[in-house]
């Protein structure tokens, strides 16, 4: 199986044109053709399951469109999406804000979706989609370091009650190093498919590893890439795996 995570930012771009004629104005602009170039690139990977973090679902950057759909419908995917902030946040309720979610897609069939909210932070959301060989969890955690530990308590509690092999993967935004994790990892019992420490952040000379793909040891990692395509500000990861004692793997 083949499993793409990419923080695409909204398929703002990056670069100067994102603070061109004033800093961040990029983020107000139209992102058509930047999110075309992203769509081609996911449709190529031919991936089974995605992660997208950081995609509008239908403001006026992209004319009303849900970019999730874009992305999706040339695949044939299924679709899972919500805005990443709580339910009861300011910026749930702001126009352009409340449109800028986080999304799960997939051709695997879908047993099951579960929309969580952190206690901490303003990106509080976490999505478990339940499928047949796991249950994923998307992610993206606080900028700031107490936060972001407090949502990784939260979060634990959260992924401890799946049952079978486990997948947490987001933009986990660990500034101060991967070492953030380690309490995390190992409560849970969980491997980095980037045994490399690939980093992802920024795209145009990585040097952070801000994005993580996390697993249980019954998934078994074939491959893993982190292609440096400029598309956004971070870099997409893609993992090629298999589940320990079952027949799934899918060719690349």
């Amino acid at each position: 199986m083949r499993f793409l995570l990419y923080n695409i930012r909204y398929g703002a771009g990056t670069g100067r044109r994102v603070h061109f004629p004033f800093p961040f104005s990029g983020y107000l602009k139209k992102t058509g053709p930047q999110l075309d170039r992203i769509a081609d690139f996911i449709r190529d990977q031919r991936p089974d399951i995605v992660g997208l973090v950081e995609v509008d679902t239908g403001s006026f950057r992209c004319n009303g469109d849900n970019q999730v759909a874009t992305i999706a419908g040339p695949l044939c995917h299924q679709q899972v999406c919500r805005s990443k902030y709580g339910l009861d946040s300011l910026a749930g309720k702001l126009p352009l804000l409340n449109q800028q979610a986080n999304a799960v897609m997939t051709n695997r069939t879908i047993l099951g979706r579960t929309f969580h909210y952190l206690n901490h932070g303003m990106k509080r959301l976490v999505i478990e989609v339940q499928l047949p060989e796991l249950t994923l969890f998307l992610v993206h955690l606080a900028l700031k370091y107490r936060p972001r530990q407090h949502q990784l308590l939260d979060l634990a509690a959260i992924v401890a009650r799946a049952r079978g092999p486990v997948v947490v993967a987001g933009d986990f935004n660990v500034f101060r190093g991967a070492g953030e994790l380690d309490g995390f990892m190992a409560g849970l019992g969980l491997v980095s498919a980037n045994p490399r420490g690939l980093p992802s952040h920024p795209s145009r000379a990585p040097h952070r590893q801000l994005d993580f793909i996390l697993h249980s040891p019954a998934l078994h990692s074939l491959d893993f890439q982190a292609p440096q395509i400029p598309y956004s500000d971070h870099v997409p990861l893609i993992w090629d795996f298999e589940v320990l004692g079952q027949n799934c793997r899918v060719a690349a």
